[in-house]
């Protein structure tokens, strides 16, 4: 049997590659999981991905399983420890920007009923479905994640800028940016949407 093909950026390391096959892409409704990712690729800024997948389970554990409620009430005590914390990236204003994400999140969640809500807004309520020959060819940044960097901020989150706001976007499945050749782009909506568009444009 053949290797399936893959977007070439996840055939670094089985972390990149489990990753890629079971999560990046996938539409995602979850709050907890969606603050886990707001938390994780605030702390990218600056690095690669592959840089934070590895320190995953160690955020995981260093942030309380990323409970909102929990890292909300973290005080100067809890942040001096987490920057003793070998296991995640030692960055005070990412440390302290999670606490203050968290405050944030909590209090869109409560005026939008759900994080996911408030999110999946940004997209009409489904996943923008594109069609790269290769992932190279993904923009950094979108109109809706200019939006949504915008209003995040407004409403006091930090390290969301619209390059980190489209690489949450990507994740939590917000956009398909999965190559063409890769079997996650068809499994996820790709080509659907790609013969409806093309039955469109031909009446």
């Amino acid at each position: 049997m053949s290797e399936r093909m893959r977007c070439a950026w996840s055939c670094r390391s089985q972390e990149e590659r489990d990753y890629h096959d079971l999560e990046w892409g996938v539409p995602l409704h979850d709050d907890r999981k969606l603050f886990e990712f707001i938390i994780l690729e605030g702390a990218q800024a600056g690095l690669s991905w592959a840089t934070i997948l590895k320190r995953r389970e160690s955020y995981r554990a260093a942030f309380d399983g990323f409970v909102p409620e929990i890292v909300a009430a973290y005080d100067g005590q809890k942040i001096l420890a987490l920057m003793e914390n070998p296991g995640i990236i030692r960055n005070r204003l990412k440390i302290e920007s999670a606490v203050a994400n968290a405050r944030a999140f909590l209090a869109t969640q409560e005026h939008f009923g759900s994080f996911d809500a408030y999110m999946w807004r940004f997209v009409n309520g489904k996943p923008i479905q594109n069609a790269w020959r290769d992932y190279s060819q993904a923009p950094p940044k979108t109109k809706e994640s200019e939006a949504m960097s915008k209003d995040l901020k407004k409403r006091g989150f930090k390290f969301v800028g619209p390059t980190i706001c489209y690489a949450h976007m990507q994740a939590v499945g917000m956009v398909n940016d999965h190559a063409v050749d890769c079997f996650r782009w068809s499994e996820l909506g790709g080509a659907t949407a790609f013969l409806i568009s093309k039955s469109y444009l031909l009446g």
